[in-house]
């Protein structure tokens, strides 16, 4: 099965496999701030993203944005306190609702394999194979993975791998069944909750990794909006793409300059250049309160 989540905006043809998983682009240490603002650099991201046909683009994961936010200083969390209740599965009886929350609670599952928390891994590895058997994934999730979360509960990386399998079967086989809709409400349900349970995590401090990782979403969002336009005709698609604008509006607000490489005296580049995305404390927070009411929305709670 192909691996494409692994680095940063790695990802590899839709023809190939489908994806959730990678955030922004590494950044180099000892940044700036400007005006009380958090500067990032998304310069040296890979350009290789999700194809399907004309269209090209990069998502994040939900593993890939939690492991960095444990490696910056998160690793002690084990609250499950803000993601969301396996009890709330029965609420979700609609085509959409299963469809979003199936991201969501691959998210949690996710979550809890990554912050070493592998009893709470298994109850939401129940929910996510429960949803998955009801959008048509079933041969996805199979018994042996199922035991091998079971023999792995005390071993965070493995629990974190065995995740990270599971989301690659589970994409590849709605793309290979051409369920383009389901698979847009699968990736946008997963996204919302790794900012969610980021936003949770992080706080606010100018110039810190974790900041500028969330800053960094703001181009991540737009790609995906793009992504899940192309199944806008769906009425559910169409809904959560207001949902995804409104957040995006508050991610326009982000200052954006452009940043020339610099060079060294022999001519070679000590400093790549690309785009720096600042970010204040004020745009945080509001960022934050809109990733959670587009996030309750979607598990329909308050």
């Amino acid at each position: 099965m192909n691996r494409f989540f692994k680095t940063a905006f790695l990802a590899v043809p839709l023809a190939a496999g489908v994806i959730l998983t990678s955030c922004g682009g590494d950044h180099p240490d000892g940044e700036e701030v400007i005006n009380d603002s958090t500067k990032v650099d998304s310069a040296g991201t890979v350009n290789d993203g999700l194809e399907t046909g004309e269209l090209s683009f990069q998502v994040p994961s939900p593993g890939e944005m939690l492991t960095f936010i444990k490696m910056v200083g998160g690793k002690t969390n084990k609250s499950t306190a803000f993601l969301n209740s396996p009890d709330n599965n029965k609420n979700y009886t609609d085509a959409k609702s299963k469809a979003l929350n199936f991201g969501i609670y691959s998210c949690d599952l996710s979550y809890c394999s990554t912050f070493e928390m592998g009893p709470e891994a298994l109850k939401y590895f129940i929910v996510v194979k429960k949803l998955g058997d009801e959008i048509g994934i079933s041969t996805s999730i199979n018994p042996e993975v199922a035991k091998r979360l079971q023999e792995n509960v005390g071993n965070s990386d493995s629990l974190a791998a065995i995740t990270d399998d599971l989301y690659y079967s589970s994409f590849e086989t709605l793309q290979n069944s051409k369920q383009g809709s389901t698979l847009a409400l699968v990736i946008a349900g997963g996204y919302i909750e790794s900012l969610y349970i980021v936003t949770n995590l992080v706080k606010y401090e100018a110039n810190s990794p974790g900041i500028q990782r969330v800053a960094d979403q703001k181009i991540t969002l737009e790609n995906i909006i793009e992504f899940v336009k192309k199944y806008e005709s769906d009425p559910a698609t169409a809904d959560v793409i207001k949902e995804l604008n409104g957040l995006k509006d508050e991610f326009a607000k982000l200052k954006e300059t452009e940043v020339k490489a610099e060079k060294g005296k022999d001519g070679v580049n000590v400093l790549g250049g690309g785009t720096n995305i600042e970010m204040t404390a004020d745009q945080y927070k509001a960022i934050s309160e809109k990733i959670k009411s587009v996030r309750n929305t979607f598990t329909q709670t308050k």
